[in-house]
């Protein structure tokens, strides 16, 4: 009998995913967001942008102060999809064999067998990734692109739905490395949470009484559903026009003048992959601009590089990617209407 690779769980459900034509994603969508919500008070927006990413299969970033809920978030996505979840707490003496994991001799075989790390898991949480040397950083890379890990020259496969989940800090910045423009663009989008109100504290003063909401999160649907949303996402019907909106804004970011270092082709795929879990979120077979024009900022802020002067005169990425937008036209159709704001 064969072992299992890496990343396998034998014991876990190997039932069929649905046909990705019978799969209601957006009603899916809406049982996530109504678990998470059980546990995050007032972030519905945040929540539906990293489900976006999650069904475009990309990768999240959350920079944030601490207190915010950035863990609870992740650990509700991953119990919410019932995946494996696993956590790294990001300092500067963790190694990449600490991520990816480690050959060690087997005195009983004289072989040298391979221990698989957290990254084997579904679902990683990289805890103050900025914390990490590039190094271990880098360890990263190779998983967050091409889904699969290269240890001892063997290379193993991950298994999916694989989503990195990476928090920092962005008051913080004593004993920290800044993520190289590589690494960040492996994240398809960036998120803040933000405090929550007074009236929504108060209510989580009062769940959190008697133990934590987390513990009683359950799945709502299973990881080969949510594989099988994921199909959907992909087979979204893009128009010509909506395609070359999106290819004429991540170039405008390149010619800029306000703007150092530009969006990469892959910020192009990464935009339109996103379009298109928004438009599956709401019901939709096909992307209208609204959907590009709200993720625009998630996708590409943490993308750009600001020239230094255009720093000194305090203006925020935000507004340079609000004047790109201001100076392409955007496509107009009487089929590009959407009448729920969900986001």
């Amino acid at each position: 009998m064969s072992k299992p690779e890496p990343g396998e769980n034998p014991a876990k459900d190997k039932k069929k995913p649905v046909a990705s034509n019978q799969i209601d994603v957006q009603g899916v969508a809406e049982k996530v967001t109504a678990n998470i919500e059980k546990v995050i008070l007032g972030k519905r927006r945040q929540i539906l942008l990293a489900l976006a990413a999650y069904l475009a299969e990309g990768h999240i970033l959350l920079e944030d102060v601490p207190g915010v809920a950035k863990t609870i978030l992740a650990r509700a996505i991953s119990r919410s999809v019932g995946c494996v979840f696993k956590r790294v707490q990001c300092t500067p003496d963790l190694l990449p064999s600490d991520i990816n994991g480690v050959s060690i001799f087997n005195q009983k075989t004289s072989e040298f067998e391979f221990r698989p790390g957290p990254i084997f898991a579904q679902t990683v949480l990289a805890d103050e990734i900025n914390r990490a040397t590039p190094r271990t950083q880098a360890a990263l890379l190779e998983a967050m692109a091409e889904r699969r890990v290269t240890a001892d020259g063997q290379t193993y496969n991950l298994k999916p739905p694989f989503l990195v989940i990476a928090t920092q800090n962005p008051v913080d910045h004593e004993g920290t490395f800044p993520l190289p423009e590589a690494q960040l663009d492996r994240f398809l989008i960036k998120l803040s949470l933000g405090y929550p109100t007074i009236e929504e504290e108060a209510l989580m003063l009062k769940r959190l009484q008697f133990g934590h909401p987390i513990d009683d999160v359950v799945p709502v649907v299973s990881s080969a559903d949510w594989m099988a949303c994921q199909e959907v996402v992909r087979k979204i019907h893009l128009d010509d026009q909506i395609r070359t909106y999106i290819l004429e804004i991540v170039h405008g970011t390149r010619d800029n003048e306000n703007i150092l270092l530009g969006g990469s082709p892959r910020a192009s795929l990464s935009l339109q992959r996103a379009a298109q879990a928004s438009a599956a979120i709401q019901g939709r077979t096909f992307v209208v601009p609204d959907d590009v024009k709200k993720l625009v900022a998630p996708v590409l802020s943490h993308r750009i590089i600001l020239k230094p002067e255009t720093r000194l005169r305090k203006i925020k990425t935000e507004d340079v990617i609000n004047d790109v937008l201001d100076d392409i036209p955007v496509p107009v159709s009487s089929d590009y209407h959407t009448e729920k704001d969900y986001f």
